[in-house]
């Protein structure tokens, strides 16, 4: 379990200073071509029809949510436990956003025709229990897609690589509640008896420092780790001063995975979850 005082903001985006900073985070984040392209395959493994009825858990903005209204006729709703996030997608024009948390969602079992959720489970609290909740509310023969980054996966040329993998530890270990969990997704899945399980990984590769610092803050994380005692203040300042050497350098590279991964509600699963109320309308 994180360290809360070094909970990832995504957590708890309306307690931050200025939540509205969360709102540009994810359209900096959107505007990248990486993202947008694992976004559109993501949707290629959700494998919408038209009129389709869809759930996104954790659809910060409703950007994608939005997406896919569009492009297939769907009823898509779109789920954030953010009120700031939820004001967003209603003003960007999704009418149906619903400030609810995923570990019980307020929608009644085999309700919708597909569930996604995109870089969500490395923050919650139980990703477990989030997943039982999308299956649940999934009807038999519906499909599942996840995305979220592995920091396991992690790599950053500097010259200290022991300081390095430190600092890359610090961020998968503390900084994020289930930031190692992606490359169990699939796994997750077929212990829940899912059929035509897929996983595809796509790499992030990052050569300009500031599309890292500016979204994720990559040079403050060795501070972070001082501030919480799994580095030494000096050991933090080293780490910098590498960092700006390698940007100084052209040297600079950060990587990390991200997978992708996507399967069946067998006809034959049934889901023992019996605590969440049901709803009639989903809005």
């Amino acid at each position: 379990m994180t360290d809360p005082a070094v909970a990832h903001g995504f957590t708890s985006v309306d307690t931050q200073p200025r939540p509205g900073d969360w709102v540009q985070v994810l359209d900096r984040v959107g505007a990248e071509p990486f993202y947008a392209a694992y976004k559109q395959r993501l949707e290629e493994l959700l494998r919408p029809v038209e009129g389709a009825r869809l759930l996104e858990v954790g659809a910060g903005t409703g950007d994608a949510a939005l997406a896919l209204r569009s492009r297939w006729r769907a009823e898509v709703v779109a789920v954030d436990s953010s009120l700031t996030m939820i004001e967003q997608a209603r003003a960007r024009g999704l009418a149906h956003a619903v400030v609810a948390d995923g570990h019980q969602l307020p929608f009644r079992t085999d309700y919708f025709d597909g569930v996604w959720a995109d870089r969500v489970l490395q923050h919650v609290a139980d990703p477990d229990r989030v997943l039982d909740e999308l299956l649940r509310v999934l009807r038999p023969g519906g499909r599942i897609a996840l995305a979220d980054p592995d920091y396991d996966t992690q790599v950053l040329d500097i010259d200290d690589q022991d300081l390095a993998r430190r600092v890359l530890r610090f961020r998968a270990d503390v900084l994020l509640r289930n930031g190692t969990l992606a490359h169990h997704h699939a796994g997750l899945l077929a212990a829940r008896g899912l059929d035509d399980i897929t996983v595809e990984a796509r790499t992030l590769i990052v050569r300009d420092p500031s599309a890292v610092d500016n979204v994720m803050g990559l040079r403050t994380w060795a501070h972070t780790a001082a501030t919480h005692d799994h580095l030494t203040p000096e050991e933090a300042n080293r780490f910098v001063s590498r960092f700006d050497e390698a940007v100084g350098a052209g040297r600079f590279t950060y990587a990390v995975t991200f997978f992708l991964t996507a399967g069946t509600k067998s006809s034959a699963r049934r889901t023992g979850t019996t605590r969440v109320p049901m709803v009639s309308n989903p809005a």
